[in-house]
């Protein structure tokens, strides 16, 4: 049987080799790639599941490692940061990461956050949707082949994204808190940060909505979350 193959991205070569060690003690295949051009190739020419990007990388920083790989590759990108800055929290999750994490951290919750993108990303993959192709005005969501059309046009959207909407549309005019939605599209409970809902639904509308500052879609109700409006 083959195994669940990791990508870890990281210069520091004492911290690559701690993720790696305990990465491989819980049954993964992993390789070590110390900077982002490397890590680009690696990304882009290997059979990975998924992918620990640090974002501070010499030749290429993680940013764009995430950018690219985002063109290319539909897999998770767990992004590690040494900033718990906004700014680039947010800026990994706008160049496409599924999720970030913090530095210092513990390699438990490494492996932990791993595990569960890696469980919810085969789920979807393999399940067959109970909705199937969802149509709202001028919207169309096919779940089978994971694409989305607004006024027939194709719309490309991150992992992330495209289970985020389809999990909203699948269960219009109701109202979902970060919280909850975290946990029903990140599939993790209480190890990630809800940010990382508003900066998707945020990025959801600029693809999908004709007006994203007044959404027709995915709608803000102010004090408790979010709505799909059908």
């Amino acid at each position: 049987m083959r195994k669940t193959s990791i990508l870890i991205v990281e210069d520091d070569k004492s911290i690559a080799e701690l993720e790696r060690d305990y990465l491989e003690a819980s049954g993964y295949r992993t390789d070590i790639a110390d900077n982002g051009e490397t890590g680009l190739e690696k990304a882009l020419g290997g059979q990975y599941d998924l992918i620990v990007l640090d974002v501070m990388l010499p030749k290429l920083n993680g940013f764009e490692v995430c950018k690219h790989i985002r063109e290319e590759v539909d897999i998770p990108v767990l992004m590690v940061t040494a900033s718990s800055e906004d700014i680039d929290v947010i800026r990994g999750l706008d160049f496409g990461a599924d999720d970030y994490i913090t530095k210092p951290f513990k390699p438990a919750e490494l492996v932990a956050r791993i595990k569960a993108h890696l469980n919810r990303y085969e789920r979807l993959k393999g399940r067959k949707s109970e909705y199937g192709e969802l149509e709202f005005r001028e919207l169309r969501i096919d779940p089978e082949s994971r694409r989305v059309f607004v006024r027939d046009e194709e719309i490309v959207l991150t992992v992330k994204e495209f289970d985020l909407l389809y999990f909203l549309a699948s269960h219009p005019n109701r109202v979902f808190n970060k919280v909850h939605l975290f946990e029903r599209v990140w599939g993790i409970d209480a190890l990630g940060d809800t940010q990382t809902v508003t900066v998707h639904v945020r990025k959801l509308r600029e693809k999908i909505e004709r007006d994203p500052p007044n959404p027709s879609f995915v709608e803000t109700v102010w004090g408790a979350g979010y709505r799909f409006r059908a």
